[in-house]
């Protein structure tokens, strides 16, 4: 490993046990004041999302976009400062769940799960409960360039009890865990550039990954939507949704979990991942 990579383990280390000897009031504060220097020093971010909303809810005034801006700032800082204290900031808080009878029902199939979720709500808690759930609940994840940034995060991720695999190792591992009645979860919905499928989101075509869907055309394994919703300061919810296409079309089977994603998004709007370039890649 790199002496840049090891610095940078080491610090977020360190940042961890400073995140871990605060009180839950104290994090909360300390993200507000973090995500009000991001919001004011950050503005080419700043500007992605304001393209976004404007662009999902052109009907909004400027004056409500800018409000729901600062929303979502502060929840995904306050999110990243929980995450550097687990697992210190699992304690108190309180999970409820809907849409439980769903997942129970395609587990006793014996077939395997794909489950898909999104850049939305609150991910590691989700992979926590998953974790607890299901012993082969496992997450596919993006390697971090930065090996010392990658072994922190693994490290970190490894606490929810979840197995981790790297986006591009073996498929077959992948298929083994829904062979053997695990579940597969997948993140669905990220520009994919040329090679994703074009569906509706939000008015406008977006080119959408398409690996969910395959896993469950060659896998026959079913499809759930699985997302972690944050109600209040210190209570969640985690929910899950039957993904029910039109047909057994990629198309059609893309497109009925992106219009879960979006209705989820509807709801909630202060926690969706609106930094990304979500209509990046044109079609055609």
């Amino acid at each position: 490993m790199k002496t840049s990579h090891q610095i940078t383990y080491y610090i977020l280390i360190l940042l961890k046990k400073c995140m871990s000897a605060m009180s839950a009031k104290t994090r909360y504060q300390f993200a507000s004041r973090l995500a009000s220097v991001f919001y004011n020093y950050v503005p080419k971010r700043k500007k992605q999302v304001i393209k976004n909303l404007n662009r999902a809810f052109p009907e909004w005034s400027g004056l409500k976009v800018e409000n729901l801006v600062k929303k979502i700032y502060f929840f995904f800082t306050h999110n990243m400062v929980q995450f550097f204290a687990f697992p210190k900031s699992w304690d108190g808080i309180e999970i409820e769940v809907s849409g439980k009878e769903v997942l129970d029902k395609i587990m006793s199939q014996k077939k395997g799960c794909v489950m898909i979720s999104a850049h939305f709500g609150v991910w590691e808690l989700f992979v926590k409960w998953m974790g607890e759930y299901n012993a082969y609940f496992s997450g596919v994840i993006q390697r971090q360039k930065n090996r010392g940034a990658n072994r922190f995060f693994h490290e970190q991720r490894g606490l929810t009890g979840a197995v981790q695999i790297y986006r591009k190792e073996s498929l077959d591992t992948m298929y083994d865990i829904l062979a053997d009645n695990g579940i597969l979860a997948l993140v669905s919905d990220q520009d994919a550039k040329q090679k994703g499928v074009f569906v509706d989101f939000f008015g406008t075509q977006a080119s959408t990954p398409k690996g969910a869907a395959l896993f469950h055309q060659k896998s026959g394994s079913p499809l759930v939507f699985g997302v972690c919703i944050q109600i209040e300061l210190h209570k969640y919810r985690v929910e899950f949704v039957p993904v029910i296409p039109k047909s057994k079309s990629l198309q059609d089977i893309i497109q009925a979990y992106t219009t879960i994603i979006e209705k989820m998004v509807r709801r909630y709007p202060e926690q969706y991942f609106w930094f990304h370039r979500r209509w990046k890649t044109k079609q055609g």
